[in-house]
């Protein structure tokens, strides 16, 4: 009886053992994103659970929409032993605290989409970085912009170019300053672009930015539009739109695909003539997936990737979307 009962207990042993060693060996990730309510990090958020529920590990996201929201979900990820994080920060500024604070919690970091930036100013290149090819994309943006405007025909001395942008952030510089360098290599007037400064980016943001350049340029009888994202063309268009006008007068370009493809589904053509179709598939699955062998074996990510864009309209958007694995996140 009593070896009955050893057996019984060294069994017993066994299993709580083997239980904590499992426990211990799951893998747990987060994903922070500063603006949950846009279509662009809800797919974000879908690729990566696509991932994490192919390979059986446990995925928390939170939306972090300002730094204090930041440094709280990373106490609350190393509160339920996550053993790192995808981040797109809503300020590029608050790098060094994020990565003192992740380190200070043993908790690995990856940024995607915004580049952290130190103190000095410059990007932090010892942090795993995915985002956009910003100039190329910027670059092709302007280009589209110019060639849509000399298919219809349009004197250019009678046209404006509204650049909105947000310079504090990185990338959308880059991405702007491509389209500006753009429209002047292909031979746009210099002296008609105008730069139209958003100090948020969302669609109110590009709204109160457009029309500040509207009434400084009663003139203008028709417009190219183009920006640092999806949401400030639109609130540009919306600008213009409540200016009189409308779709034979406007070409909007915007970048990202999401909030963009709602307008190619509005009856009529208004002034969103073409998006820039980047692949939150890549910005979502692929760096959950990096993270997760950087976690699992130790396998460290790339420094810095880049994704690609590619422009699309009313016509070829359903296609191209379909061609990039995106068919069930187009608008019903």
């Amino acid at each position: 009886m009593k070896l009955v009962k050893i057996a019984c207990f060294i069994l017993l042993l066994f299993v709580l053992i083997a239980n904590g060693y499992s426990a211990e060996q799951k893998v747990k990730l987060g994903f922070l994103v500063k603006q949950p309510e846009e279509l662009w990090f809800q797919n974000e958020w879908k690729f990566a659970q696509k991932f994490a529920d192919e390979v059986g590990i446990d995925l928390i996201k939170i939306g972090t929409t300002d730094g204090e929201k930041v440094m709280t979900a990373i106490d609350n990820l190393a509160t339920q032993k996550v053993q790192g994080f995808v981040i797109c920060t809503p300020d590029v500024r608050l790098g060094p605290a994020i990565i003192k604070k992740a380190n200070s919690k043993n908790l690995k970091v990856f940024t995607v989409d915004d580049r952290f930036v130190g103190a000095d100013g410059n990007p932090v290149e010892d942090v795993p970085y995915m985002g956009i090819s910003s100039t190329q994309i910027g670059f092709d943006i302007g280009k589209a912009c110019y060639e849509e405007a000399k298919k219809r025909g349009w004197n250019m001395n009678e046209t404006g170019a509204m650049v909105v942008t947000h310079d504090e952030l990185e990338t959308i510089k880059q991405r702007t300053d491509a389209e500006k360098d753009a429209l002047i290599k292909a031979g746009f007037p210099a002296n008609n672009i105008f730069t139209a400064v958003n100090k948020t980016l969302d669609v109110p943001g590009g709204m109160d930015g457009a029309n500040v350049t509207l009434t400084q340029n009663p003139t203008i009888k028709k417009w190219l539009v183009a920006g640092g994202n999806e949401e400030s063309v639109i609130g540009a268009v919306r600008a213009l739109e409540g200016k009189g006008f409308d779709g034979n007068t406007t070409i909007g370009i915007g970048l990202g695909a999401g909030a963009g493809l709602l307008e190619f589904k509005k009856p009529g053509v208004n002034g969103f003539f073409a998006t820039s179709a980047i692949s939150p598939y890549r910005h979502g699955y692929e760096t959950t997936k990096l993270l997760y062998e950087w976690v699992k074996d130790g396998k460290k990510p790339p420094m810095k990737t880049l994704t690609a864009g590619y422009i699309v309209t009313r016509e070829t958007y359903v296609k191209t979307m379909t061609e990039l694995g995106l068919a069930d996140s187009l608008p019903k």
